[in-house]
């Protein structure tokens, strides 16, 4: 009896922290480079998908490309010099938004990912929700060559604003995009002088940004910091063709910004 006492009161001392993975993605041309505050010691691949390596001459740089294209979600699993175990979620992009991004040694995550796993979750969802919702933004388009962009929506939660995009191709031919990116620009210069211009990475996005087939239109969700604008400075939100010239940019200006909607979860 004393026996099975001790054992149910040392059973109630232990406790269990789940490790939410982080998202990853790796694509066929590009590397992606993940840097650790310390040395590299025990990696595990979830498939033979990830291509993985150590950089040449340096220890705590971890190489990664995917073996071949659209491979379904698999994992990788890092250890390093300090005892410290960093678990992904790898997806295939043609495009990643990130290629190099550094672990520092305190206990904050790197830009590319949330703070906690939960909030990755969380962000996500609202995504998937906030996607098929309808136009509540008028006035902020643009066209080029029957390919069309417009800013649907604009959600807030917490520190993150949501931007919900929706491009149409009326065209036969189909819009490959090379890249949709974010910048927050100077309204005007000065004659000569350099354009001054700050680019916002993307927390998460949501719909396939690879392409747009003809004669079709499609919706994507896109989770940035939570900013605010001067007078003098507007968002520019621009989408490249790739192999093409169809290129279009929308410019937000902030009284849009301040509008936007909150949502709860």
């Amino acid at each position: 009896m004393l026996l099975i006492v001790s054992g149910r009161a040392f059973s109630q001392n232990v406790q269990m922290f789940v490790i939410e993975p982080l998202p990853l993605e790796i694509t066929l041309h590009k590397t992606t480079n993940l840097i650790f505050p310390y040395q590299v010691k025990s990696v595990d691949k979830g498939s033979r998908d990830i291509l993985a390596q150590k950089a040449k001459g340096v220890g705590n740089i971890l190489q990664l490309k995917a073996a071949r294209a659209d491979f379904p979600t698999t994992n990788l699993t890092v250890v390093t010099a300090e005892g410290k175990l960093y678990s992904f979620t790898v997806n295939y992009a043609a495009e990643p938004l990130q290629l190099n991004i550094e672990f520092s040694d305190n206990e904050q995550n790197p830009d590319a990912f949330f703070e906690d796993g939960k909030n990755q979750a969380k962000v996500r969802k609202l995504a998937e929700r906030i996607s098929p919702e309808s136009r509540m933004v008028k006035g902020v388009k643009d066209q080029s060559y029957q390919a069309e962009i417009h800013l649907n929506g604009l959600y807030i939660h917490d520190e993150i604003i949501f931007y919900q995009l929706e491009m149409q191709n009326r065209s036969q031919v189909s819009y490959d995009v090379q890249s949709m990116r974010f910048f927050i620009r100077d309204r005007k210069r000065a004659r000569r002088s350099a354009v001054q211009e700050t680019e916002i990475k993307p927390l998460y996005v949501h719909g396939d940004t690879t392409a747009i087939a003809g004669e079709s239109k499609h919706t994507f969700v896109f989770a940035l910091p939570k900013f605010t604008l001067e007078d003098k400075k507007y968002l520019a939100i621009q989408v490249m063709e790739k192999n093409g010239g169809r290129h279009l940019e929308l410019d937000v200006f902030n009284r849009t910004i301040v509008r936007a909607k909150p949502i709860s979860e």
